[in-house]
């Protein structure tokens, strides 16, 4: 509600401004029948100009925030995003997102998506943007416009409880499964154990949930994944499993928007600053992690 009258209030400046550079303009013929004529028909057209120019650049900066803010995401990702019982789309993104766009003025949509696509979903105008644990990495600086990070997270190796492997030395030999074109997967393939999983390359899942489900029916005997979905998932589902110590990589999860979108994303990123400072953010992170401080705010 805030945006929108800020909206209206820049709007009737920027009808008040041209007024007025329209209301020097015909003033013109009264000030040429003086004796200065020609100095003073000059001035109101140079001061004129820079202020209608201003307006529409101006508008076209509140033009560039979409009417609909459509939130692709892995709906098997908890607690980021993921369906529940009633078969609604929940999770921490979900929240954030939500109060985002209420600030914003904008309507809100989760779309799930089939994550080794994401980039074409975004590139097609498919999506508004990634918002869902998106690992931030030089590579995706690079093909997306990339928000600040807002959690950090670690890649971490889950077993079943009753499990030989203790650590990652252990991984040799064994079937271990990551997600489909995520940090998880690159992290497990740069790392030297790599080569000696059996058959050399991790086994391929589109999400998490499913890979665990494998694991504990035998179809893999390890999870390279995210220690906020772990340590989140395990607890929750009562599953006998854990999280070993040893870790593959440490990261940052960020929003990614379409290669440009600079004015979408800095206003997203001001929204979420402004949550920040109205507790917003701090009443998310209790919510889903039992602690204020989970979410990085700015």
């Amino acid at each position: 509600m805030k945006k929108k009258l800020l909206c209206l209030f820049l709007s009737a400046l920027s009808v008040a401004v041209i007024a007025a550079g329209c209301g020097g303009s015909t003033q013109q013929p009264a000030s040429s029948q003086s004796s200065v004529a020609p100095e003073t028909s000059s001035e109101p057209e140079s001061t004129a100009a820079p202020e209608s120019s201003a307006a529409p650049a101006e508008d076209e900066a509140l033009v560039a925030l979409p009417e609909k803010f459509v939130l692709g995401l892995d709906a098997s990702f908890p607690p980021m995003g993921f369906t529940d019982p009633r078969n609604e789309i929940i999770g921490v993104d979900i929240d954030l997102a939500k109060a985002v766009c209420e600030k914003l003025g904008m309507e809100f949509e989760a779309k799930p998506i089939s994550w080794d696509a994401k980039e074409m979903e975004l590139n097609t105008d498919k999506i508004t943007c990634i918002w869902n644990g998106l690992t931030m990495t030089p590579e995706r600086n690079e093909a997306f416009e990339m928000s600040r990070p807002y959690m950090s997270n670690k890649q971490v190796i889950v077993v079943m409880n009753d499990s030989p492997i203790a650590g990652k030395a252990d991984l040799a030999g064994k079937i271990v499964a990551a997600q489909k074109d995520s940090s998880g997967l690159e992290a497990l393939q740069k790392d030297e154990i790599c080569s000696s999983i059996a058959d050399g390359a991790a086994k391929e899942y589109e999400d998490y949930v499913t890979a665990l489900m494998d694991m504990e029916t035998g179809r893999c005997d390890a999870v390279v994944m995210d220690s906020v979905v772990a340590e989140y998932y395990i607890p929750i589902s009562g599953k006998p499993m854990k999280v070993l110590e040893d870790t593959m990589a440490e990261e940052q999860y960020g929003i990614a928007f379409k290669k440009g979108e600079t004015a979408l994303k800095d206003a997203v990123e001001k929204a979420l600053s402004e949550l920040a400072a109205e507790g917003k953010i701090a009443e998310i992170s209790q919510n889903w992690f039992d602690t204020d401080d989970m979410i990085i705010t700015y």
